[in-house]
């Protein structure tokens, strides 16, 4: 069975080299804003840092608990304890673990990879659902999730979508007009990003 606690630590150090900037540092900007509750300090990090949901739900729920192995960590006693709290409430904050959680783990780097040219767009609501993740903005204009353990299925709501292997059009009625689907990185490319934008625009 994996450390969870090793997992933690690879996760803040891929934070790090995101950001540009320590845990520590980005607990000390956390700080200065004043803000009290995890969810608030977990938007104000996905605002500000373009981190996604998992990830500024880590931050956040770590503070003043950095884990032993980054720079500015504790005593081993304060990691100890940081390690319990990413392995209970981190899980359980975090929509994206129980969606991406063991053979559909490599998907969440797909996950991301989709929603960092969404973000790219403008802001829209993330509404984490038990088998997707909906955005919206004045409506929903798409919903992501993984359709099986290799392949991300992303939902579109933008009408007049055109003719493409790659779409498959939903019957009248259905969540989404159109779904598509994809299992690497490499597959957020122009014509996803085309058809990302088009839903993005269209429920504006």
């Amino acid at each position: 069975m994996a450390d969870p606690q090793a997992a933690v630590l690879t996760q803040l150090r891929n934070i790090q080299t995101k950001t540009g900037r320590s845990i520590a540092a980005l607990h000390a900007a956390l700080g200065e804003t004043g803000l009290a509750k995890v969810g608030e300090k977990r938007s104000w990090l996905m605002e500000h840092f373009k981190l996604g949901y998992g990830d500024a739900n880590a931050v956040a729920l770590l503070v003043g608990k950095i884990p032993q192995g980054l720079e500015g960590a504790p005593a081993a006693a304060a990691a100890a304890a940081a390690g319990a709290s990413a392995a209970t409430p981190a899980a359980a904050d975090d929509p994206l673990d129980a969606l991406y959680a063991g053979p559909k783990a490599a998907l969440r780097e797909v996950h991301e990879a989709v929603m960092q040219v969404v973000r790219g767009f403008g802001p829209c609501e993330e509404a984490p659902k038990k088998s997707y993740i909906s955005l919206r903005r004045k409506k929903q204009f798409a919903m992501l999730g993984p359709a099986t353990k290799d392949l991300l299925e992303i939902g579109l709501n933008a009408k007049d979508l055109p003719a493409h292997s790659r779409l498959k059009v939903q019957p009248p009625g259905s969540m989404c007009q159109a779904t598509t689907r994809i299992g690497s990185v490499k597959e957020v490319d122009a014509a996803l990003k085309g058809w990302l934008k088009r839903a993005y625009d269209a429920a504006g």
